[in-house]
């Protein structure tokens, strides 16, 4: 197991996930043609992601959420995955939802995306969608790549909104007549630079295989596939 541990980041959304919560966020990506259609897109992006890491066989999927891609995971039936979340009530839910997918080729952990529970180059990639675009700080940021860095073997795979896009210029606009004119509480979803952030990966001792976007030019989001050096 680790010797030294990171600094604990404590993300302020996290708290929120009671079993209510769990619940709903399972639902969430299954209701409505739009939600199913995104979903989809997803899973094409986190395919062509799969393929450019080299197809990984051990993969920690965190945080896995309500198991929205274990499906897709398991497809590559030598795959295992470690299904890992903040969340005991998010694991409850998904190995309650994905009940049928629980076998040996699964294992499920408590843990933190900024002090993972696991050794040194424990998996082969670290599949990490929609967490990045909540961290604001860029020392919370590099927190989290470093320890990234610690537990990969190979790759990271990992998702967030960049800035260069249509709807990056919209959300700016919003954001700055929001500061302007309303109270708002604090903001816990984030647009990041595009050269910032690859610098930041840099930083952390990963070169960037591949670039995916949800949806070029329109979209924010951006899945990375990055490889430790």
């Amino acid at each position: 197991m680790k010797t030294a541990g990171p600094k604990i980041v404590d993300l302020e959304f996290s708290s929120k996930y009671d079993r209510r919560h769990a619940e709903a966020y399972y639902r969430k990506h299954r209701n409505g043609v739009v939600r199913r259609w995104s979903h989809s897109r997803e899973e094409h992006v986190a395919r062509q992601a799969l393929n450019l890491a080299g197809q990984p066989r051990l993969v920690l999927d965190l945080p896995c959420g309500a198991g929205r891609f274990w499906p897709l995971l398991l497809e590559d039936r030598k795959r295992q995955i470690i299904a890992a979340d903040y969340s005991a009530n998010m694991l409850e839910v998904a190995q309650e939802s994905q009940s049928r997918l629980m076998d040996d080729r699964v294992s499920c952990l408590q843990t933190s995306a900024f002090s993972i529970d696991l050794p040194e180059a424990a998996v082969d990639s670290i599949f990490c969608m929609r967490l990045l675009h909540h961290i604001g700080k860029a020392a919370d940021r590099m927190v989290l790549l470093k320890e990234f860095h610690r537990v990969t073997r190979d790759t990271v795979i990992i998702s967030l909104w960049v800035d260069g896009n249509y709807k990056s210029w919209r959300r700016k606009k919003l954001e700055y007549r929001r500061d302007r004119y309303e109270h708002r509480g604090a903001q816990n979803r984030f647009v990041i630079k595009r050269n910032l952030v690859e610098e930041e990966f840099n930083a952390a001792g990963f070169e960037i295989l591949g670039k995916i976007d949800f949806l070029p030019v329109y979209q924010m989001w951006r899945t990375y596939v990055l490889r430790k050096r």
